[in-house]
C-alpha cells in the first residue's frame, strides 16, 4: 500500500504551518481591531458628555442617583424622553425618587438647572454663546485627536508584533506585508468612524 503523500504549498511549507502562521497573523488583527474599536467607544461616550444646545437623553447617560443604597443610572428608575429640541422630560418610577433625580440631574456637571412641575422633571438646555460653541468646539475636536491617536498606536503595536514575527522567521514577508496591509485598512476604518463622530457633534453644537 502506498503511503500518503502530505500536501505542501508552493513554498514547500507543510499545511499545518501555514495554518499556524495564518493564526498568528489573524489573532493580530483581531487583538488591534478590538482595541480600536474601544478606542472609538471612549471617544464616543467622551463626546457625549460635552454639553451642545440641542437636546438628546443620551445627555443623562452618565448621571447617577442614590437608589436602595446603590448608584444607579437616572435612566434606570426613570422614564427619559425628548419633549422638544431643547427639553428633556424626566418622570421617575416613583414618586418618592423625584427630588434625588432632580438633585442629581443639578450637581452634575452638565450645567443643568432642572425644574419639577409634578410628578415630571423638565430639564432646559441652556443656551450657548458664539465663544462658548468655539471653546467646545476646541474640546471635540481635542477628544477626537486623542482616539486618533489611540488607534494609530494600536496600528503601531500590531506593525511591531508583525515586524518581530518576520525577525524571528515565523512568517514570510509576504505574509507580513498582507498582514500590514490588514491592519492598515482597520486604522483607516475606526478613523473615518472617529471623523464621523467629531462631524455629527459639531454640528450639533452649532445647529441652536
Amino acid at each position: 500500500m502506498p503511503s500518503e503523500r502530505l500536501e505542501t504549498r508552493s513554498d514547500g511549507l507543510p499545511p499545518t504551518l501555514s495554518h499556524r502562521k495564518n493564526n498568528m497573523i489573524n489573532d493580530i488583527q483581531k487583538t488591534a481591531e478590538g482595541k480600536m474599536q474601544r478606542s472609538v467607544e471612549v471617544l464616543k461616550e467622551n463626546l457625549a458628555k460635552v454639553r451642545t444646545g440641542r437636546a438628546h437623553t443620551g445627555l443623562l447617560d452618565q448621571v447617577e442617583v442614590e437608589y436602595w443604597g446603590s448608584m444607579v443610572p437616572v435612566s434606570q428608575v426613570a422614564n427619559v424622553t425628548l419633549l422638544d429640541a431643547r427639553t428633556i422630560g424626566v418622570k421617575p418610577f416613583e414618586g418618592n425618587m423625584a427630588v434625588k433625580v432632580e438633585k442629581a440631574i443639578r450637581d452634575s456637571n452638565l450645567g443643568l438647572n432642572p425644574a419639577a412641575v409634578g410628578d415630571l422633571i423638565r430639564v432646559p438646555m441652556p443656551m450657548l454663546t458664539e465663544e462658548r460653541r468655539k471653546d467646545l468646539i476646541k474640546v471635540v475636536r481635542g477628544e477626537a485627536e486623542e482616539g486618533r491617536v489611540s488607534i494609530r498606536n494600536v496600528r503601531r503595536d500590531a506593525n511591531d508584533h508583525i515586524k518581530k514575527l518576520l525577525k524571528d522567521k515565523e512568517i514570510s514577508e509576504d505574509e507580513a506585508r498582507r498582514g500590514e496591509e490588514a491592519v492598515q485598512k482597520l486604522t483607516d476604518k475606526y478613523i473615518t468612524e472617529a471623523d464621523k463622530l467629531l462631524t455629527a457633534k459639531e454640528e450639533d453644537l452649532m445647529a441652536i
